[in-house]
């Protein structure tokens, strides 16, 4: 399960309708406690792929360790990855699962005409993604 602080959730928001018509990225810090992940901020990365940013996400390694330094910093950690679907549904794509990890939490929103219109969190367990249920508090 994912507890996500409503101002970082509005924060993904904001950024998927400001980088639309391309997909949107970053980072979720926050803790981890047994299953629950507790976001209580997004760390905002470019998208670094080079070719198809209208409908793939890539995260530079550079980016990743600078999102993990921020988390020390306050004590947290990465806890999940979020992108947007421009023009479709909040779903994981054959892509996404391919490079993702169990453990994390990844939220995708779906953004239509430049506007949010959904959101889903989902967990890799296994080799198949799982939506989880998603709780905004404060």
């Amino acid at each position: 399960m994912l507890k996500i602080r409503k101002k970082a959730l509005d924060r993904i928001l904001e950024q998927a309708e400001k980088d639309y018509p391309y997909e949107t990225c970053g980072l979720l810090l926050g803790k981890v406690q047994g299953e629950l992940r507790i976001a209580l901020g997004a760390y905002e990365t470019p998208n670094a792929n080079p070719d198809r940013k209208n409908d793939r996400y890539e995260i530079d390694p550079k980016d990743y360790m600078r999102a993990e330094d921020k988390a020390r910093e306050f004590g947290l950690e990465i806890v999940g990855v979020y992108h947007s679907h421009p023009d479709h549904p909040d779903r994981p794509s054959e892509f996404d699962r391919d490079r993702a990890f169990e453990g994390f939490s990844y939220i995708i929103v779906s953004v239509r005409e430049g506007r949010w219109v959904s959101y889903r969190s989902w967990e890799l367990v296994g080799d198949k993604f799982v939506e989880e249920p998603v709780e905004v508090f404060g």
